[in-house]
């Protein structure tokens, strides 16, 4: 186990020559030559003189004719950079994140410019000027080149991050970069642009006002102008103002408290807020108890089929990769893809943790009509500690509905492949293309899309949604919401989103998008997101999954983290300190607020899940007011606690 900080150092004039000693390697090559050169004509003028006082003036005569044939870039020849449309700074960070990282810089001036084309990697960019369009066939994309060392498709996975203070943004692009602007202005036109060409590339439609006002609605106003969005509710939740700590304080060390063998091929992580956790891998269902520091391995495996990582003799049919706890969790609930490389699955079974067996094999079907799920989830955020439960809710690309186990013909064990019943629910037209959904406390739930929106529905109707927030362009893969409902995360390939649900109705009372319609002041969202530095360490295909808060099930508790999983590394942030619209990483930012604050655990193979136990195991000490951290890879899994102080 390890941790990893960003190096982020300032860039100053100091990591370079002033701009009056502008020269590149190229020029000065020729500089030697035409030196050399000289040189030689002079020995050649003459016999050789220590004593002699120099050149001849015709030698120096030529010297200097062929010096000025050259056109070489002179130092203190200010009007190079004045002539140089775009002109920026150029720097690659070298060393990764070892004690020898530093930025070096590659063009001391150079230039950028942006080209569209449909290209696949924007390979002709050099053949165009500044905003030019290729003009050829096909879909096309706004490029960003830099000198001749970079072409980069714009898009969220370029990473860019702003520093205003600094006139620099620093981006990912085989390699992490940063540019450095000559005034504001230019700093500003850069970023401009390039959210533009980025709202272009997505949506493909130009970055207009009435084009922003037609992709987000016009009650979401904010979400494409942050700087005029209502933060009120986001003031109203945050906490009192940091106090000046160093980075160092910030990000306290990460205490390991177990780590254990997995047996292998572990696909994914379900704890239990009572006795027992549960990991499901390619030989079953390991048991472990429930600590105060983490979960630990009772030494018990609940196998499929006598062994085989198959249910049943089916060749379609392959390892669970989801279960949900039930009943007092007593029992759990296992689905399993219906076809390789598919999510979607015809039915369910249902493990009775006590007796170690799978006692029924549910089938989902309505109508008399066999169909499918691509997820299930509880009713409540805490139904899995209800020993009567019997319902769950299940998600389809178009499809969200409640399912019953109570089988109106009797004991549900003594029936073979007994069919689930529909309860309530709603089959919508094709195109919502759902993707991930979880509840509230109260049984409120939250959809997200794969065109990003995210929907509101109350614990009353799954028919029509309360509030939907328009998608930023990347689909979302995972979705967790507050138990209160007033905080909702979102997981994307390259980025979170954290959304305040709050509102407050016209007779002045503060509610959430789930019971009532927003209206037009709906808070902007705030974006989770890796410095560049960190999403190049974390492996150009590795992307974020499993976004989740600290698991409450307390009215009037509050969730104090969120933790998400990229490649080898668990990402930690405070909430807290997200929610807090004075901490330093939203200054000097355009567009929607971004946050650096995490603290990452790196671990020696890529993490499969990661997730903090049930708040009734955080320590009862001083040590720690938060529940420990539990990270399983595919051969182990960890225990992680984190100290008392904020990270």
């Amino acid at each position: 186990m390890g941790t990893s900080q960003s190096r982020e150092d300032r860039i100053t004039e100091s990591d370079t020559d002033s701009d009056s000693d502008y020269y590149d390697e190229e020029d000065e090559d020729q500089y030697d030559d035409a030196k050399k050169q000289g040189s030689s004509s002079v020995s050649g003028s003459g016999p050789s003189d220590s004593s002699s006082s120099g050149p001849s003036d015709s030698s120096s005569l030529d010297i200097e004719e062929k010096l000025k044939a050259l056109k070489l870039k002179y130092p203190s020849s200010s009007s190079v950079t004045l002539k140089m449309k775009n002109a920026v700074k150029l720097y690659r960070h070298i060393g990764g994140n070892t004690p020898k990282a530093k930025w070096i810089i590659t063009d001391k001036m150079t230039s950028y410019k942006f080209v569209k084309t449909s290209t696949a990697d924007g390979e002709d960019i050099g053949d165009y000027d500044d905003c030019e369009e290729s003009g050829e066939g096909g879909e096309s994309f706004w490029f960003l080149g830099v000198g001749t060392k970079v072409k980069a498709r714009v898009s969220t996975d370029m990473q860019l991050k702003m520093f205003g203070d600094q006139r620099r943004v620093d981006f990912v692009s085989n390699g992490v970069w940063a540019l450095k602007f000559l005034t504001d202005e230019d700093y500003r036109k850069f970023v401009t642009r390039f959210q533009d060409y980025l709202f272009e590339n997505v949506y493909k439609i130009r970055a207009s006002e009435e084009n922003r006002i037609k992709v987000y609605g016009k009650d979401f106003i904010g979400w494409a102008n942050p700087e005029a969005a209502d933060d009120s509710m986001w003031e109203d939740a945050e906490a009192p103002p940091e106090e000046e700590e160093t980075q160092a304080k910030r990000n306290t060390d990460l205490t390991e408290e177990f780590e254990e063998v997995a047996n292998g091929g572990v696909q994914s992580l379900t704890l239990g807020a009572l006795d027992n956790s549960f990991l499901v891998n390619d030989y079953g269902v390991q048991v472990y108890r429930n600590m105060e520091r983490g979960i630990h391995g009772k030494g018990v495996c609940v196998r499929f089929d006598s062994g085989t990582s198959k249910f049943g003799s089916g060749s379609s049919q392959t390892t669970p990769n989801k279960a949900l706890l039930m009943r007092a969790e007593t029992n759990m609930m296992l689905i399993s893809p219906a076809k390789q490389g598919k999510p979607n699955s015809t039915g369910v079974k249902q493990l009775d943790i006590e007796s170690g067996k799978i006692v029924t094999e549910w089938k989902f079907e309505k109508d008399g009509t066999e169909i499918t799920m691509r997820d299930i989830t509880n009713d409540t955020k805490g139904s899995q500690l209800d020993p009567s439960e019997s319902t769950f809710l299940g998600l389809d690309d178009n499809r969200l509905c409640q399912w019953d186990m109570r089988d109106r013909r009797g004991i549900v064990q003594n029936i073979e492949s007994p069919i689930l019943e529909w309860t309530q629910g709603h089959q919508f037209s094709r195109g919502t293309n759902f993707q991930c959904f979880a509840t509230t406390g109260d049984g409120s739930i939250v959809v997200g899309s794969l065109d990003g929106k995210i929907r509101l529905y109350s614990k009353t109707s799954m028919r029509m949604a309360k509030t939907a927030f328009p998608g930023l362009g990347s689909p979302i893969t995972h979705l967790d919401v507050s138990y209160d409902g007033k905080w909702i995360l979102g997981t994307t390939d390259t980025y979170l989103v954290l959304i305040c649900t709050l509102f407050t109705d016209k007779d002045g009372r503060t509610k959430t998008g789930f019971s009532g319609r927003m209206g037009n002041k709906i808070p902007a969202p705030r974006l989770l997101k890796l410095t560049p530095l960190d999403s190049h360490l974390a492996g150009k295909d590795n992307k974020f999954h499993g976004g989740h808060f600290s698991w409450v099930t307390e009215s009037g508790k509050q969730e104090r983290h969120i933790v998400a999983t990229v490649g080898k590394f668990s990402v930690i942030w405070d909430l807290e300190r997200v929610k807090n619209s004075a901490h330093d990483c939203y200054r000097n930012q355009q567009g929607l607020k971004s946050c650096y604050c995490y603290k990452i655990l790196l671990k020696d193979e890529s993490i499969v899940e990661s997730r903090f136990m049930h708040d009734n195991f955080s320590f009862s000490g001083n040590k720690s007011p938060e529940a420990p951290l539990v990270v399983a890879t595919p051969l182990k899994v960890s225990s992680i606690s984190l100290s008392g102080k904020r990270l």
